[in-house]
Formats: structure tokens, C-alpha cells, sequence
């Protein structure tokens, strides 16, 4: 991609019209632009440029009823029906509190936004999306039959920028981070793992160690991490659907994480997606990008929190899956004994050579 939409807008939409089948990521990757200069080729033409930042786009996602909100990686799709509710605004990290709505924001990257009417063979569709210094998609809500058409256009209008152009300059994609260890650190991680009191210290504890969170797991070894064989993703999920285990499911990218805190019911694979199709929550996972699992092991004052963890094979985070602790909802212990059965790594090698 280069530092500017390479085609005009003409050009852009001409192509759309040509494949109406595509959808529009898959779109802007043909073309060779972000899918947010996609969007800003229909400035006037049902989309509108809005104020991008958190505050401002939460006012408005809290007046539109109930949506469906989506967060993406490369690898990982979630879906969640919900309403917006108990927004927490904050300079480096925002957050949604809601009963369905579960999101941790990081305002940085919330660069570009714009919402958007499209025109579909079963109506219009309404959409706001944040997209990131790159034109990537940060986060996207969509209006459902039950949502307010009159807030969204006050909304629409009272976002709107004063520039309104066709065209959209972008940075470059930064490439992922790959893995990141530090083995003359090795004992410091591991004694200060131990001393642990909160998930949350764990990404302050690597980087003062020169790591990020992938190169932590390949060196630090038992009790802490099991690298787990790549078909353990897919066995989990498949556990979780026939034992109704209650979970939270995080799946990000470096704007936006969102959560979903319940069981999930339908799986139905489609060639290399593994997909949740419940019916206010949606799963699609790439099966074939999962190059490495971990099951982690992290203290914290209300016990152990454990996890599995997909990365891809740029060492990037696909999703995180823990057992649910909310008070009278606590599948910790079973998700626990679930993740121990789980097939490592080592002895899947070795079933493979027998």
C-alpha cells in the first residue's frame, strides 16, 4: 500500500460495482488500498467522514439501541449483538461495560472513521467505522432491524468533519511485532511471573524485560506456559460448544479488544474457518493461520488465571480464551481441567513420527 490511494474514486467504485460479491476488505486488497480509503471514495455517496476518537464515537454507538459490534485481526473474526452502555473514557485505554458490549479501546490508533450507508439487495445497511493510521479496520458497528434510525443521522450530522473528501492519505502499515525474548532475563521473568497479583501486570512485566508476550512464553517454560499442538484451538472450541463451558473469548488488534463472556453453541465449519454462529454472538477463525498455542498459567489474587493463547505465524496474537469468574458464574476449575487434557506439543510431534 502506498502513502496515498494509488486509483481515484471513480476507479474505486467502478471496481466495487464490478465485484458487488466481494466484501469490501477483500476489495480494498485487490485494489492495493486500505479499506478505509475504500470508504472514503463514497464520501457524498452514503458515506460520511466523523470525528474518529473514542469519546466521540461511543457518544453516538450509545444512542443507536441495539448493533452488532465487530473487532478483527488478520486471522480471528468476533461478533457481538448488544447495545453500547457504560462508556470509560481514558488517554491511553478506553473502555465499554456493557451486559453484551465487552471492549478495551486504545484511542491512538482510532485515526479514521466514517459511517456509512450501503445499498444491498435486502436494503440498506448501516454501518460507523474506525479505522486505524493505516486505513486497517479498527472497530465496526452495524445497526440490526431494531436499532435508532433517527439517532444515527443526528449522530451522522453532529460527527460530521468539515472536510469531506474523496480521497484519504494514510500511513504505512507497520509491520507485526515477531516474537521478542530476552534469555538473559529468563530468572527475573520467571521470579517476578510468580509474584504476579494481576493479569494486567504481565505486558508491564515484559516490557521492562525487553520482551513482548510471545517471546515470554518461549522461554519460560512449566509451571508458567505448555506449548500446546496447533489443533488444540480447534479441540478446545469444540469442548467448549459440547460441555456449554462458560468462557471469555478476547479477540484484537492494536485499537481495539473485544470480549465475549458466555458459552458458545453452534460450530459450523466452513473449508479453513472454524465459526461460532450463535445467535448474538459470532465466532470465525482462520484454522490454518494458528502456528502456535500456548496454555498459560498466570497468579493473580483470586486464583490462577488460565488461558490459551493463538498466535500466527508473524508471532502475532489471534485470541485468548479464559474460563468465566464472575460471581455465581465461575467455570475456572473446569476450564482448568479442560486445558490440562489438551494435546501438547511434544507429544503431538511424536504421534506424528510414529
Amino acid at each position: 500500500m502506498t502513502d496515498s490511494a494509488p486509483l481515484s474514486p471513480d476507479a474505486i467504485r467502478a471496481f466495487q460495482a464490478e465485484n458487488p460479491k466481494l466484501r469490501s476488505r477483500d476489495q480494498a486488497d485487490r485494489l492495493g488500498i486500505s479499506e478505509a480509503q475504500l470508504n472514503a471514495a463514497h464520501i457524498g455517496r452514503g458515506a460520511t467522514a466523523i470525528a474518529a476518537h473514542p469519546d466521540q464515537v461511543m457518544a453516538a454507538a450509545q444512542q443507536l439501541g441495539e448493533v452488532m459490534a465487530l473487532t478483527r485481526n488478520e486471522s480471528c473474526v468476533h461478533e457481538k449483538v448488544g447495545r453500547y452502555d457504560n462508556y470509560h473514557s481514558g488517554q491511553h485505554a478506553a473502555m465499554v461495560l456493557a451486559e453484551d458490549i465487552d471492549l478495551r479501546m486504545f484511542p491512538s490508533h482510532w485515526c479514521h472513521a466514517f459511517m456509512v450507508a450501503t445499498e444491498t439487495d435486502a436494503g440498506t445497511r448501516r454501518s460507523l467505522q474506525v479505522f486505524d493510521a493505516a486505513g486497517d479496520a479498527v472497530h465496526k458497528i452495524f445497526l440490526r432491524d431494531g436499532s435508532s434510525l433517527a439517532a444515527w443521522e443526528a449522530q451522522r450530522l453532529a460527527l460530521a468533519l468539515p472536510d469531506q473528501s474523496e480521497t484519504l492519505t494514510v500511513d504505512p502499515r507497520k509491520p507485526p511485532e515477531a516474537a521478542k525474548s530476552n534469555p538473559d532475563k529468563i530468572e527475573v521473568l520467571r521470579e517476578e511471573w510468580r509474584r504476579m497479583t494481576d493479569t494486567h501486570q504481565f505486558l508491564r512485566l515484559t516490557s521492562k524485560l525487553r520482551m513482548n508476550r510471545l517471546g515470554a512464553y518461549r522461554i519460560a517454560g512449566a509451571p508458567f506456559v505448555r506449548a500446546l499442538a496447533t489443533e488444540a484451538a480447534n479441540t478446545l472450541l469444540t469442548q467448549l460448544a459440547e460441555t456449554g463451558t462458560e468462557v471469555m473469548i478476547f479477540v484484537g488488534n492494536r485499537g481495539c479488544i473485544q470480549i465475549h463472556s458466555g458459552p458458545i453453541v453452534a460450530l459450523k465449519p466452513m473449508g479453513p474457518w472454524q465459526n461460532v454462529m450463535d445467535a448474538r454472538f459470532n465466532l470465525h477463525l482462520r484454522l490454518d493461520h494458528v502456528a502456535e498455542v500456548w496454555a498459560v498459567d498466570k497468579p493473580t489474587q483470586r486464583g490462577a488465571a488460565i488461558s490459551v493463547e493463538a498466535f500466527d505465524a508473524q508471532g502475532s496474537l489471534i485470541f485468548q480464551i479464559f474460563g468465566l469468574g464472575k460471581e455465581g458464574r465461575d467455570s475456572r476449575a473446569a476450564f482448568a481441567r479442560m486445558v490440562e487434557a489438551l494435546p501438547g506439543l511434544q507429544e503431538a510431534n511424536a504421534e506424528a513420527l510414529t
